[in-house]
């Protein structure tokens, strides 16, 4: 079997307290936006580019959160898979005008309902390193604001 590597890039966007997921499969999985890194983009362009097509909401990039990798077969083809995640900041935009052709659903969740939700071990990690990276990034803007 035909071995092929493909690259993509996401990110989970934080408004105050919630964190921004999609539904696909009818509703029946929640996960973080995700997609293909197109040719002459970098990982950080793609993932504010398919957050905002998948979710209909733009985020700014805060850093960068671990990568996922995983394998599937598809095609009559191995893939592997390497995912890029970003931490993103709400800057606009509407959940309500997620790309209904790609996700079932985009909506907002506290950050434990958020990591309860996930369907993937390895994403939940992702979000669970956003939620400290955010959590310090918040502790630090307030100490320089002192």
């Amino acid at each position: 079997m035909r071995t092929e590597q493909q690259r993509s890039a996401g990110g989970i966007v934080v408004r105050g307290d919630d964190v921004l997921l999609i539904a696909v499969k009818g509703g029946k999985r929640w996960q973080l936006p995700k997609g293909h890194v197109e040719e002459g983009e970098t990982a950080e362009e793609a993932a504010v580019r398919e957050v905002r097509e998948e979710t209909g909401v733009t985020g700014r990039t805060v850093g960068a959160l671990p990568p996922i990798d995983y394998w599937f077969v598809e095609g009559g083809r191995r893939i592997h898979k390497t995912v890029e995640y970003f931490l993103l900041e709400y800057v606009s935009g509407s959940a309500a005008d997620h790309d209904p052709r790609e996700v079932s659903a985009a909506a907002w969740f506290g950050w434990q309902e958020g990591l309860d939700r996930l369907s993937f071990a390895n994403e939940r990690r992702v979000a669970e390193a956003a939620r400290r990276l955010h959590t310090g990034a918040a502790e630090g803007r307030a100490g320089r604001a002192r």
